[in-house]
């Protein structure tokens, strides 16, 4: 199989960057990364890419240099940038300025418009992040060697109910449910988070039941249901599952794992089905 050789990444601010260097990287790719000073986070460097290059926002032609001397010909943008900042707080260099005095209407989309066609001039391509994404996204079906129980599917439906309204509002994306009742949802502490919470929950009611003599009415299994918010633009931000999910969810007591098809990220892929497996745990997606 051939090597699918470089591309360049443009990174703004956010996690999202570091998911598209992890997925180009799982596919093979040497990633050269052009990060925005001003956006940014320095963890960057040590997350695996082939070269780190700072530049600010308004370094059109160092942009387009760096990634011609690295041989660069494809490129990708992730992570959002401040785009008030172009036209107020950062001195643009000739090319950019140059740029900003031919848009007719300098929005977000006429503006990444004008610098894909600067860098395809150059001879680089802009593409879309999400086709990086695409061989990682969760694929319909079930995963695992086990199939979900009848009890884990309608907890699944429920789930996917109460993770939606939560989605809607922008709250949270994850609902741990048991026995069609709602242990945990999330909001700012993100999933591992919630599941764990989940898990305490239940062995509180455990505890409960052995005090009071009486077994708990609810099952123990858990059933963790991840879904994406409606509208999610992936470009800058998709719900991810990893093998840190699933170890979170074994310690919790969790049996079951649902996700939304082709809307979240398996990032670590096999990994996840083979933890998922050694554990137990039904992972599916529809």
């Amino acid at each position: 199989m051939a090597h699918p050789g470089k591309i360049g990444l443009i990174a703004g601010n956010g996690q999202f960057p570091f998911l598209v260097l992890d997925a180009a990287r799982a596919q093979g790719f040497e990633v050269v990364v052009a990060a925005i000073r001003e956006e940014t986070f320095p963890e960057i460097e040590s997350k695996g890419a082939a070269s780190v290059h700072w530049l600010s926002l308004g370094e059109l032609s160092k942009l387009i240099d760096t990634f011609k001397t690295e041989g660069v010909t494809r490129a990708v943008m992730a992570g959002q940038v401040k785009h008030k900042q172009i036209f107020s707080a950062i001195k643009p260099d000739w090319r950019l300025a140059k740029l900003l005095l031919s848009l007719g209407t300098r929005n977000t989309d006429s503006l990444l418009g004008a610098v894909a066609k600067a860098l395809a001039d150059e001879g680089i391509l802009l593409e879309n992040s999400t086709a990086l994404l695409e061989p990682l996204l969760a694929k319909a079906g079930v995963m695992t060697q086990r199939t979900p129980t009848d009890q884990e599917r309608n907890n699944i439906e429920y789930g996917r109910m109460v993770a939606r309204r939560l989605a809607e509002h922008d709250i949270g994306q994850t609902v741990v449910i048991a026995e069609a009742a709602c242990v945990a949802v999330e909001a700012m502490e993100g999933t591992d988070a919630t599941i764990g919470r989940a898990g305490e929950i239940m062995r509180s009611l455990d505890l409960d039941s052995e005090s009071n003599g009486a077994p708990s009415m609810l099952s123990r299994a858990l059933t963790v249901v991840k879904v994406a918010k409606p509208g999610q633009d992936l470009r800058f931000d998709v719900p991810v599952i990893g093998v840190k999910t699933i170890e979170t969810m074994a310690r919790a007591g969790a049996s079951c794992l649902a996700v939304d098809a082709g809307r979240c990220l398996m990032l670590e892929g096999e990994k996840i089905v083979r933890a998922a497996d050694r554990a137990g745990i039904a992972v599916c997606a529809e």
